[in-house]
C-alpha cells in the first residue's frame, strides 16, 4: 500500500491538498483512506462531510477517518492501571476512572500514528493520504517512534532480560528493586509497536509530499522542512505549491505577489518536483471545489527512495572513510556534530538526530566534516589501537 504524508506551514491549505489528493486518487479507481487528526473536524469542513472516530464514505473508493484520540487515551491510561494494578495497590494509589480521564498534550499526535500504523497493516485500501499536523509539529511527530525507542533501549537494555533468573536473588542482595519481568515484557510490547509505525514512515511506498504558498515564508517554511525530513532519511516526493496566482494578473497591488511566487517557483523546481494548485478565488468547500484543484495523483513512477547515508572507502587514496550525509538547503552556520561513544549526534537548524555508526566507523575517529552543494562529509579515520592492522 503506497502512504502520502502530507504536511506544510500553518495556513499553507494542506488539509485542503490532502482531501484533494485523496480525491483524485479515489476518482482514478484508488481504493484510498483518507486520515487526518485536527481536533477541530477541519477534515470535514473541507469535504463537506463531517468526520470522526467511525470511518465515514465520501464517495465511491474513498473514505475519510478523524480517530478519536480522547478515547484512545482512556483506553490506553485504563490498560495501563489495570497491568500496574499490583504496584498501584501497594504504593495505596487511587485509580483513575474512564470518565474523569481527558488527554494530555501530544494524544492527537500519538492517536493519528496508531491509526496511521494500523490502517497501513490491515491493507484494506490502495492509498493512505495522511493530513498531519502543520511542520514543526509533524517532523516531531515523524521523530517519535524512533526517539521511544532508543530511549527504551537505554533505559531497559535488551541484554539485561538474559539475567532474568537472577533478578529475585539480586533484589535481595542489593537490598533494592530490581526491574520486574512485567517491565521487561511491556518495554518488548512497546518496542514492537514503535518498530511497526517506524516501518511505515520509513517503507519506500511512503513519500511525502510539503504543501505552501509561493512566497519568501513559504520559501523559508519549504526549505526548513525538507532539511529536517533529510535528516530523518525522508525525502521530499513533491512540493504542492498552492494558491498560485495567474501570471496574466493585471498590474497594480497583485505583481508584486505574483513576482513573488514566480520567484519562489524557479527556486523549487531547481530542487523539487513541484505541483501547482490555482487559487480558486475562494476557500474550496465540498467535493466540486475539490475537484477543481486538480490535485496531483499518484503513480508508481512517483515514489521516491528513502534518503541514504553511504559511507565512502578512500583509505587507499585519503587514509579516511568518507560518511555522506544529505541535507539539502543546510547552512554551515546552522550545523553541529558531536561524536558521543558509538553514536554521532547531527544538528542543523533547529533538528537534531542521534544516530548509531556503522560497524566501521566505530573503530574511527572524527577527522572534520565539510558542507558542500546540500550534502554534509564527515571524514573518519582509522583509530590505530581498534583497527585490525594490514599485513
Amino acid at each position: 500500500m503506497r502512504t502520502l504524508l502530507i504536511t506544510g506551514p500553518g495556513g499553507g491549505g494542506r488539509t485542503t491538498v490532502a482531501a484533494a489528493t485523496a480525491l483524485t486518487a479515489a476518482r482514478e479507481g484508488t481504493r484510498t483512506l483518507l486520515l487526518g487528526a485536527d481536533r477541530e473536524d477541519t477534515l470535514g469542513a473541507v469535504l463537506g462531510v463531517p468526520t470522526g472516530p467511525a470511518p465515514v464514505a465520501v464517495e465511491e473508493h474513498l473514505t475519510a477517518w478523524r480517530p478519536d484520540a480522547a478515547q484512545g487515551f482512556r483506553d490506553d491510561l485504563t490498560a495501563l492501571q489495570g497491568r500496574a494494578a499490583a504496584a498501584l495497590d501497594l504504593l495505596g494509589a487511587a485509580r483513575l476512572d474512564p470518565e474523569e480521564l481527558t488527554p494530555l498534550p501530544g494524544a492527537e499526535e500519538l492517536a493519528l500514528l496508531r491509526a496511521l500504523r494500523d490502517a497501513a497493516l490491515a491493507e484494506a485500501h490502495d492509498l493512505l493520504v495522511v493530513d498531519l499536523p502543520p511542520g514543526p509539529r509533524a517532523l516531531a511527530l515523524l521523530t517519535l517512534p524512533e526517539e521511544l525507542r532508543r530511549y527504551l533501549r537505554r533505559l531497559l537494555p535488551s541484554e539485561r532480560q538474559a539475567a532474568r533468573a537472577l533478578r529475585p536473588v539480586l533484589g535481595r542482595l542489593a537490598g533494592v528493586p530490581v526491574p520486574t519481568e512485567a517491565l521487561y515484557e511491556n518495554a518488548a510490547r512497546w518496542d514492537l509497536e514503535l518498530a511497526a509505525t517506524e516501518a511505515v514512515l520509513t517503507d519506500r511506498d511512503t513519500a511525502v509530499r510539503l504543501v505552501a504558498e509561493p512566497g519568501p515564508a513559504g520559501a523559508d517554511a519549504v526549505r526548513t522542512a525538507a532539511l529536517g525530513l533529510a535528516l530523518r532519511g525522508l525525502a521530499v516526493e513533491r512540493v504542492i505549491a498552492n494558491r498560485v496566482l495567474p501570471e496574466q494578473a493585471p498590474d497594480g497591488w497583485l505583481a508584486v505577489p505574483v513576482a513573488q511566487q514566480r520567484k519562489t517557483l524557479e527556486e523549487w523546481r531547481a530542487v523539487h518536483p513541484v505541483h501547482a494548485v490555482p487559487h480558486l478565488g475562494r476557500d474550496p468547500r465540498g467535493t466540486d471545489d475539490l475537484g477543481a484543484l486538480a490535485a496531483p495523483g499518484v503513480s508508481a513512477d512517483s515514489a521516491v527512495s528513502p534518503v541514504e547515508w553511504p559511507v565512502a572507502d578512500r583509505l587507499a587514496e585519503d587514509g579516511v572513510l568518507v560518511w555522506h550525509i544529505p541535507l539539502p538547503g543546510a547552512r554551515r552556520e546552522e550545523l553541529d556534530l558531536v561524536r558521543r561513544g558509538d553514536e554521532l549526534v547531527v544538528a542543523a537548524g533547529p533538528f537534531s538526530r542521534v544516530v548509531a555508526l556503522p560497524s566501521a566507523l566505530r573503530r574511527c575517529t572524527v577527522e572534520g566534516a565539510a558542507l558542500r552543494e546540500g550534502r554534509l562529509s564527515v571524514r573518519f579515520a582509522p583509530d590505530p589501537r581498534l583497527w585490525p592492522r594490514g599485513r
